[in-house]
């Protein structure tokens, strides 16, 4: 039996270097992201990469780098969890592996989200994405945007 390789959806690596940014760029050092505390309270660096602290300053190539191999975890555990995303159009699978992506693989695993995306209940999927929209205790623009725009992508 041969398996199929899926790979990361145009469309997530799109959505996460749109919502993620390449941040934190010193005048002083133009081209590089330096870390930072994101608005959830982790120290990130390039596009929405979790690192220390101390990590050196990157170049944008090195954070594309971070961002596909970010990706591909999130997908892996994307189609762990939600296996029935591997035969639904791209749009969908691109939406969850964000989410995943943005989230973590530990929320997606025991959401309620994940139970409606295994139903292929997708108004309850948008709706449960919707609810995902709170960093640091907070309801958060960029979230309800994000969220809204992956609930979009469901069709």
């Amino acid at each position: 039996m041969t398996q199929v390789v899926i790979e990361v959806p145009k469309t997530a690596i799109e959505l996460a270097k749109r919502f993620e940014g390449f941040h934190r760029v010193p005048k002083a050092d133009p081209g590089r992201a330096h870390p930072y505390i994101c608005p959830a309270g982790y120290w990130t660096i390039g596009y929405g990469h979790l690192c220390e602290p101390t990590h050196l300053p990157i170049a944008e190539t090195e954070a594309e780098v971070y961002l596909a191999h970010d990706l591909q975890t999130a997908l892996t555990a994307t189609l762990r969890y939600c296996p029935v995303l591997a035969t639904e159009p791209e749009g969908r699978l691109a939406a969850i592996v964000d989410f995943t992506f943005n989230l973590g693989a530990g929320r997606l695993q025991m959401s309620t989200l994940r139970r409606r995306i295994n139903q292929r209940d997708w108004p309850g999927v948008a709706h449960e994405l919707r609810r995902w929209i709170y960093g640091g205790g907070r309801v958060l623009p960029g979230l309800v945007t994000r969220r809204d725009v992956e609930a979009r992508l469901l069709g």
